[in-house]
């Protein structure tokens, strides 16, 4: 039998030099946006995220996250101390600590993305997207999410019927705020089952739930070749799936569609754009933000 899931804080005490290197590492393995402090006195950072994890997984994730800071050592990257702490949170600390950090943020004039017990109010002529930070990744606040929502933002059409598609939809957050600009149809779909449940949940909490068609799909599965087509198609996942699977997005491209592509690291960038360019399309947008790259084909 095993135990329940509890939520952990997982984090990776490192220097100054490889707080970013550490951090992705970190948000590879948990799909997390982490958060970092620096220690004044001893001039260490302590690279933190947080994670669901029954007792029998701690081990298992402590000798993941070890040997991703061996490859990084490997690398040349010196990460230490590279001293790795597993602790168990309780539900009411997390919720508090969000509280204190998680900001509404305002995108293109108009989508404001906040949380629940946020009392801004929105300005003229924007949507408001309701989102609570949770253990499914997107709330707006990372890169790769934020590129995102202004490109569904900039690429809305007032007036014409458009119609979007989000690969890897995790909290839902793209396909809401797709929903609140009128975009139609609308589908998402992601592999993991628990993001397919919440963005259910961000659905409703939105009103949004009759408008989107939400499903649980693995990308390298899906039919080679589709009839629907879409104007405007996200993908926020890693480099190497975005490339390996690359035919299987644009065979649901419309013609004169955009791609939208995030999750991507700068040194990883050239070659998701060589293999895109090499399909037909060209790089029209591009945003990076610290070690990420985002850009947009059509």
């Amino acid at each position: 039998m095993t135990s329940p899931k509890q939520l952990r804080q997982i984090s990776i005490v490192t220097n100054q030099l490889a707080e970013d290197p550490v951090g992705v590492l970190l948000d590879r393995e948990f799909g997390q946006t982490p958060s970092s402090y620096l220690d004044a006195s001893t001039g260490l950072s302590t690279v933190s995220v947080y994670w669901q994890l029954e007792d029998d997984e701690v081990a298992g994730a402590r000798a993941i996250l070890k040997e991703g800071l061996e490859d990084l050592a490997d690398e040349g990257i010196d990460v230490a101390p590279g001293r790795i702490s597993i602790r168990a949170v309780k539900p009411r600390d997390w919720a508090e600590s969000w509280k204190r950090h998680f900001k509404p943020i305002s995108v293109g004039g108009c989508i404001l993305v906040k949380p629940t017990w946020s009392p801004r109010k929105p300005k003229a002529g924007e949507h408001v997207v309701l989102i609570d930070p949770g253990l499914s990744f997107g709330t707006g606040q990372h890169a790769t999410t934020h590129f995102c929502l202004t490109q569904v933002a900039s690429l809305r059409e007032p007036g014409r019927k458009q119609a979007l598609l989000d690969i890897g939809t995790g909290s839902g957050i793209l396909a809401i705020a797709a929903s609140k600009l009128g975009y139609s149809p609308l589908d998402a779909f992601d592999f993991d089952p628990d993001c397919v449940r919440i963005s259910a949940e961000n659905a409703k909490l939105n009103g949004v739930d009759g408008l989107i068609k939400l499903s649980q799909k693995d990308l390298t599965k899906v039919p080679a070749k589709s009839s629907t087509k879409y104007e405007v198609i996200c993908a926020n996942l890693l480099a190497d799936l975005l490339v390996a699977e690359r035919d299987r997005i644009l065979a649901r491209l419309a013609p004169g569609g955009s791609v939208v592509l995030a999750g991507i690291l700068t040194t990883q960038f050239d070659g998701v754009a060589s293999a895109y360019e090499a399909a037909g399309l060209r790089l029209v947008e591009s945003a990076t933000m610290k070690e990420w790259r985002s850009g947009t084909f059509r």
